[in-house]
């Protein structure tokens, strides 16, 4: 009986290959690209080679063929659904808890199909500098598949993807904004599926913003502050100041807000610090230091369970040092090389550890001095606000964004040309952490 059932489990996958063309097989290798290892499916010859490869991967046996259905469904070939035993409802009735195509591979998919002959000469023109050369690209999967090989396009940077539908046609635009929308909207959820895609944090309801002492801000740029108050209340969170602290009060604080009761209707947990420092330490009022690490560890897991799992940023401007960064000239061809980062999602476990899900972005690295400009405000921070401004409405992560931020202020420089700042994020993060993106324009872009 058992060799009669996997018999006919071979014969239903072999009906389907013989009804498939050259263009069904490139779809289906698109479709299982984050199922599959990319050489494994150029090497495929035939839609039975890539079923071998989906069972021998146990994505597909003979007790369970959603995933071969729900290809086909994605594809369009409803009437070879028949041959498992599938309609194309019962497809849909069971997408929602047994897909597996991700969203950012079925946006790239559909987008595909409606990029015509025309539209994909204009593209390939446009980033004609990013492809192959001397190779010719003869379909959108083409091209989608080799910038995803370059790094330039992943499920959380489609920027250049959005700036080619903007360019050639606005229309597929909607496709990229709609995957965007629902990518940020998506509820957090345990992973029981072997894809690459890592975990959504919604942000909404942030408990506090603080600027320790008044002399800080004015050590940073008086407007500083309340630029960083109307970026984090754009971005709709629950903005709290505080000024002129001593260290003591500095402390007192962090005990008061590690015994919040509220933080279990939170998603996360933000503080921003604007002050003078040492190394690895900011300084109250009174001119005493106070340890970043003894003001982080209030709101570990163990220290303020109802943050447990939850994200805790703490952004802080602040000199860790006395030394000065001087500029390091590079030769002008220097290249950066194209980086494809492997994103990976976070398995299910009964524990985890006391000082996980915590980020830390320092204005620069340790042992150095930060610097400001008079009427415009600290670098660190001038670059963390714009960059919060023009990033979240794309759906990037924070990782991404501090990233950028790095970019942009290591690319200052005083009057003199003589001293340069490196910013420095630390880390230990288990999901994405993505703002959700405001219904309102950006404070740069409001009157």
């Amino acid at each position: 009986m058992e060799h009669d059932v996997s018999l006919k489990f071979r014969q239903q996958l072999l009906l389907i290959d013989e009804n498939l063309v050259a263009e069904d097989l490139a779809a289906l290798k698109f479709l299982c690209t984050d199922l599959l290892p990319f050489r494994k499916l150029e090497s495929a010859k035939s839609a039975v080679d890539i079923f071998q490869l989906l069972i021998a991967a146990e994505y597909l046996n003979e007790e369970d063929t959603f995933l071969v259905a729900e290809l086909l469904y994605r594809m369009k070939c409803h009437s070879l659904l028949k041959k498992l035993g599938y309609t194309k409802e019962k497809v849909q009735e069971c997408l929602p808890k047994k897909g597996r195509v991700s969203p950012y591979r079925q946006m790239l998919y559909e987008l595909s199909e409606n990029i015509t002959n025309e539209m994909l000469k204009d593209i390939i023109f446009l980033l004609q500098n990013h492809l192959p050369k001397r190779r010719i690209i003869v379909s959108a999967l083409e091209l989608l598949i080799i910038l995803e090989k370059k790094g330039l396009l992943t499920e959380n940077n489609v920027q250049m993807l959005e700036e080619v539908c903007m360019n050639v046609s606005p229309d597929l635009l909607e496709t990229v904004n709609s995957y965007k929308r629902g990518k940020v909207c998506l509820p957090q959820q345990e992973n029981t599926l072997p894809v690459k895609e890592s975990s959504v944090s919604h942000t909404r309801g942030i408990r506090v913003f603080t600027s320790p002492q008044e002399t800080s801000i004015k050590s940073v740029g008086s407007n500083v502050k309340g630029e960083l108050e109307r970026v984090f209340t754009w971005l709709g969170l629950d903005v709290r100041t505080y000024t002129d602290l001593t260290s003591q009060e500095i402390k007192n604080l962090m005990q008061t807000w590690q015994r919040l009761q509220d933080h279990k209707d939170r998603d996360c947990f933000i503080c921003c610090i604007l002050s003078h420092g040492e190394s690895g330490a900011i300084y109250g009022k009174d001119e005493e230091l106070v340890s970043i690490r003894t003001i982080m560890s209030h709101f570990t897991a163990k220290q303020c369970p109802q943050l447990a799992e939850k994200p805790k940023l703490f952004f802080i401007q602040a000199c860790q040092g006395k030394e000065i960064q001087c500029p390091v000239y590079v030769e002008a061809d220097a290249r950066i090389p194209d980086l494809s980062y492997m994103q990976r999602s976070v398995s299910p476990s009964e524990s985890i550890p006391e000082e996980a899900d915590f980020l830390l972005g320092m204005a620069t690295i340790d042992g150095y001095v930060s610097f400001r400009h008079i009427q415009q405000g600290a670098w660190y921070i001038q670059a963390l606000c714009s960059k919060l401004q023009l990033l979240v409405p794309r759906g990037e992560d924070i990782l991404s964004i501090l990233t950028e931020v790095n970019e942009d202020v290591s690319r200052r420089v005083d009057r003199l040309g003589t001293k340069k700042q490196m910013p420095q994020p630390a880390y230990t993060l288990r999901r994405k952490f993505i703002f959700p993106i405001p219904r309102d324009p950006p404070p740069s872009q409001q009157h």
